[in-house]
């Protein structure tokens, strides 16, 4: 994951969060996080880096709307980069 950019990662996060998203809602829930619009332009190209990569899946709702998940791959590198992130974030009382 470590060669993924950050908008990579988010969208491998949203994807992770929601149920076989298709593009839209995926762009959806990255617009209301940075709070601007995220261009096709911009997404697809990282979908499908994302997919190159291993880590997403795409299949196909109808002849016009993908859908993506997460690998097995994809799982354990969201799992890994959490428990990366906990030895550094993590409050201690």
């Amino acid at each position: 994951m470590e060669d993924l950019t950050a908008f990579q990662r988010d969208a491998l996060y949203v994807i992770a969060g929601l149920d076989d998203p298709h593009g839209l809602a995926i762009k959806d829930e990255l617009e209301e996080y940075y709070e601007k619009e995220v261009h096709h332009g911009r997404l697809y190209p990282n979908l499908d880096t994302l997919v190159d990569k291993g880590f997403v899946k795409k299949g196909q709702y109808d002849n016009r709307t993908n859908s993506y998940s997460l690998t097995q791959r994809g799982r354990r590198e969201i799992e890994a980069r959490r428990k990366w992130e906990e030895q550094y974030t993590a409050v201690t009382g």
